[in-house]
């Protein structure tokens, strides 16, 4: 199983970094080592004074698959969860002057904290899934997958032309605006219309 993850998905977001709007998708990766365990809370870690917060929309990968056309990606997920890809921006940032890759700053033990439910597609309009995130009570991010750049069915055409998919893959499809620091003591929800579904504490 591997994760995949695509950067800049929402143009707020772009622009609140500074980023231009991709021309193309840009994607990824975290090893499965990355996720964190359920009901255990994320431990800062010593390496990054500046840890933030990324909720996403998690599309899991259902069957074996390459060079997947647009028409034909939905037959390769069926259900949607929520996750939070956890960043270290300060080495991320780091990384990025320098033009060196970002995997210390995105793809550490625990940065990827993924629901356990997921939910099934056939109880939503396709490009009308809600999602927020919230810090102490108080919403920090809200997105709609209509706003994404690229679809989820445009994401598994571009990454399957490099990378096979296989089942049980997991796709984070971007992040809205409003990313921000998590320290020790906040507490994060993460909901799915208003479901809540992914419960991280931070320490």
């Amino acid at each position: 199983m591997k994760i995949i993850c695509i950067g800049r998905n929402y143009s707020e977001h772009a622009k609140e970094l500074g980023n231009e709007i991709p021309k193309e998708p840009l994607f990824f990766l975290k090893p499965d080592t990355a996720i964190l365990p359920l009901r255990q809370p994320l431990v800062i870690p010593e390496f990054t004074n500046d840890l933030h917060y990324e909720v996403e929309l998690v599309y899991k990968i259902n069957r074996l698959g390459k060079y997947i056309a647009e028409e034909f990606a939905s037959r390769y997920y069926t259900s949607v969860g929520i996750g939070i890809d956890f960043t270290a921006r300060d080495l991320q940032e780091e990384c990025k002057r320098k033009g060196l890759p970002w995997e210390k700053a995105k793809a550490f033990d625990g940065s990827a904290a993924i629901s356990r439910t997921f939910l099934d597609l056939t109880n939503f309009e396709s490009n009308d899934i809600n999602f927020r995130l919230e810090k102490n009570g108080e919403i920090v991010q809200a997105g709609c997958n209509r706003e994404m750049i690229f679809s989820p069915d445009k994401l598994i055409e571009h990454v399957s032309k490099f990378i096979t998919l296989r089942t049980g893959d997991l796709l984070f499809t971007g992040t809205p605006s409003g990313v921000g620091q998590v320290v020790p003591g906040d507490r994060l929800e993460a909901f799915i219309g208003d479901k809540s579904l992914l419960k991280v504490e931070i320490r």
